[in-house]
């Protein structure tokens, strides 16, 4: 007879508890993006936006990669193998993750100031973490960086966002031709 507490059920293991503290997900990015530029660097590829978050099939992280003539699915595979090693190694406590590594496509993401001054005269997106005046998303055309503020252009309107009051932004059926000139306003 085996002991009271001894069990004999049959039933599926219970999964393992997740970690006792979740990755904050932002941190995450922020030290991915640290180790996945200097990767992206040696590739001679840009690493455009870095995010984890949680979807329906459990965590993903993903990276937007570039370069000027194009990423190619062997660019992809690379950054995603070599950064799959150096993840392993440097970041083993976040968890299970799906890993995955894209071209920016035309809605491409726009995460760093200096984003939104490279592609002054795009159309853009933004959604913010709060409403500014009763709304929280926008879309115009970028018109730069003013005093750690994004001014976005529609119409006559133009409406500045605190860089950190931006939850997302992204560009609107991105082509390299600017839909609007901001560069010379002197008239010259």
């Amino acid at each position: 007879m085996g002991r009271p507490n001894e069990s004999h059920d049959k039933r599926t293991p219970k999964p393992d508890p997740p970690p006792a503290i979740p990755a904050d997900e932002k941190r995450v990015a922020a030290e991915v993006r640290s180790l996945a530029e200097v990767l992206c660097d040696t590739e001679g590829i840009e690493l455009v936006h870095v995010e984890f978050l949680r979807d329906r099939g459990g965590r993903v992280l993903r990276l937007f990669i570039d370069k000027p003539a194009g990423v190619t699915l062997e660019d992809r595979a690379t950054v995603s193998r070599e950064l799959g090693d150096v993840l392993d190694v440097h970041l083993p406590d976040i968890g299970r993750y799906h890993l995955e590594v894209s071209s920016p496509g035309p809605n491409r993401p726009l995460s760093r100031a200096e984003d939104f001054e490279r592609f002054r005269g795009h159309a853009a997106k933004i959604r913010t973490l709060c409403p500014m005046d009763g709304q929280r998303h926008f879309s115009g055309v970028l018109a730069g960086i003013s005093g750690g503020a994004v001014c976005l252009v529609k119409g006559q309107t133009t409406v500045t966002i605190p860089l950190e009051d931006i939850s997302k932004a992204r560009l609107v059926n991105y082509t390299e031709k600017a839909h609007v000139d901001f560069g010379n306003q002197t008239g010259r």
